[in-house]
């Protein structure tokens, strides 16, 4: 097969999500019909004591949340569709917006009774600032909920971005009927069932077919009736290319949990989404479509199998053919390496690849060679974009309660924060080991994880800090700054220079008795000092 149609036959989104909008149960319905899993369990359900395929790190299944970025692939309809399910939790935002750079579209999961939340909205402004084409899914119809008009009319006003229904639900909550499919004139009726594949379609020839009013009772029929003819009014009718351009989201109704209105957005995604998209470097713009193999590193993730201490790099292949035991260059680190035993991934499950092409995202077993944002490819040095660090919020210092264990403590967090779901800090003098984070949840991650997987206890100590930023200008001033302040300065892991400071005022006041120095709150800044 080309490489031109082995690019078309794959899809790769993220799925993203306020916190308990479904997203991972949605997530675990795709794969059910993908085939890739027989049979769902809830996430969180008694009954079937298992937790959902794509959380598999052992905090996320005692805690029901997802704290680090799945990936996983499986095949529909002749596509292979890779998936990233995204941590839904705000302090692990970060994560998620790194993830965003490794998809082409995204499904965003919004609850119908909660609506737009504060998570929705930040994550929806990420996929804005790359115009990325998204697709909304309303999810726990089977719940009562809001009106779908006024969900439609605020999606549109928080999120910036037009709407267009494609499925309509047939009443909410107790009385949930099922969806009506705009797009082909037919009706799923609501069968709630968390483990199997929904019913088939009931085709009806038009809305006035009298065989809607025996399905679905006259008074509900005509409502529907009502609602299709306000919609096909109101809304303008799908555009493919406007959802490309990431201007419009075709929105649908369902029950992820019950497994209801889940296929017909799986089908819709496989018909419209878009395939592997171009990726932007600090030299030039890669396509998917040329011939030599070029990548980036958008997460790391520390055992991943916690009988094994090894250590995966997610690879996101941008263009070219990616081939097992072939020589690929590394150019931050100036030279080639070699990798034999690739993975593709579903869930915690990996099988080892041959060759994989732009789109599919491959684990690399790595130790200790690449950071967050690194790229590989044939010998040309290029740096991708796009894929900041951003200023933590929180600071706290290491504090080793087991001296006999220093080692595995300063491994442990070395890996740890490679991870990218916190950064960090040495201060000196006395080797002070600073953690910053965006989240009170983090540390507890950090914590658990250093006690469980590397056997070293630590505690972590509040420090008085607002925000971290990188220094850049010039040598004498940020020298004169340093000898000024040298209690809030420390460096990061690649000893670039940072500057604590400990309120918004005091970073104000820096920034304004300091001209020379610029104070850069990600770290794009690299990426621009490196051309």
């Amino acid at each position: 097969m080309s490489l031109s149609q082995e690019i078309d036959k794959r899809k790769t989104f993220g799925i993203i999500s306020h916190p308990d909008a479904g997203k991972t149960t949605l997530t675990e319905k795709l794969l059910l019909f993908g085939g890739a899993i027989q049979t769902a369990g809830a996430v969180k359900s008694n009954k079937i004591k298992k937790t959902a395929t794509s959380d598999f790190m052992e905090i996320e299944k005692q805690r029901g949340i997802s704290v680090a970025t799945s990936v996983m692939s499986f095949h529909y309809k002749g596509k292979i569709v890779n998936i990233l399910d995204t941590p839904g939790h705000k302090d692990f935002a970060e994560d998620t917006y790194r993830t965003l750079t490794a998809v082409d579209s995204v499904i965003l999961v919004v609850d119908a009774a909660k609506g737009v939340e504060a998570q929705t909205r930040k994550l929806m402004q990420v996929c804005r600032m790359r115009n990325t084409p998204v697709i909304i899914f309303v999810n726990k119809l089977d719940r009562e909920g809001r009106d779908p008009f006024d969900l439609l009319d605020e999606l549109e006003q928080e999120l910036n971005i037009s709407t267009r229904p494609l499925s309509w639900p047939i009443n909410i909550g107790s009385r949930f009927k099922g969806v009506y499919l705009l797009y082909n004139q037919s009706l799923n009726l609501f069968e709630g069932d968390k483990t199997k594949k929904a019913a088939e379609y009931k085709a009806i020839d038009s809305l006035e077919d009298t065989k809607l009013d025996e399905l679905v009772g006259e008074e509900d029929a005509n409502q529907l009736r009502e609602d299709v003819e306000l919609i096909e009014g109101v809304y303008e009718p799908f555009d493919r290319n406007l959802y490309l351009d990431g201007l419009l989201a075709p929105v649908f109704f369902g029950s992820a949990l019950n497994n209801f209105g889940v296929q017909e957005m799986l089908d819709t995604f496989i018909d419209i989404a878009p395939g592997p998209k171009s990726r932007e470097t600090d030299k030039r713009e890669v396509k998917p479509s040329e011939d030599k193999f070029t990548g980036f590193i958008f997460k790391i993730h520390a055992n991943l199998d916690p009988n094994h201490r090894d250590r995966i790099a997610f690879l996101r292949v941008c263009s070219g053919t990616f081939e097992r035991n072939t020589f690929y260059y590394h150019p931050r680190l100036e030279k080639k390496m070699r990798f034999s035993n690739p993975y593709t991934f579903l869930a915690s499950s990996k099988d080892v690849v041959e060759e994989a092409f732009p789109g599919d995202v491959v684990g690399l077993y790595d130790t200790g060679n690449f950071k967050i944002g690194d790229g590989l490819t044939e010998g040309e040095s290029i740096e991708f974009q796009g894929i900041p660090s951003f200023s933590p919020e929180l600071f706290r210092e290491v504090v080793n309660l087991d001296p006999m264990k220093s080692k595995q403590l300063e491994k442990g967090i070395d890996q740890l924060t490679d991870e990218g779901v916190a950064q960090l800090y040495t201060q000196q003098p006395g080797n002070r080991k600073i953690i910053g984070t965006v989240g009170e949840l983090q540390f507890e991650v950090i914590q658990y994880r250093l006690k469980h997987e590397y056997n070293a206890s630590a505690r972590f100590d509040s420090l008085p800090y607002h925000k971290a930023c990188w220094m850049t200008g010039d040598e004498q001033a940020i020298q004169d700054f340093i000898k000024y302040k040298p209690q809030d300065i420390v460096v990061d892991k690649d000893d670039n220079l940072v500057f604590l400071a400990q309120t918004a005022f005091m970073l104000d006041m820096a920034k304004q008795n300091n001209p020379k120095i610029t104070f850069h709150e990600t770290s794009e800044f690299k990426v621009a000092s490196a051309n």
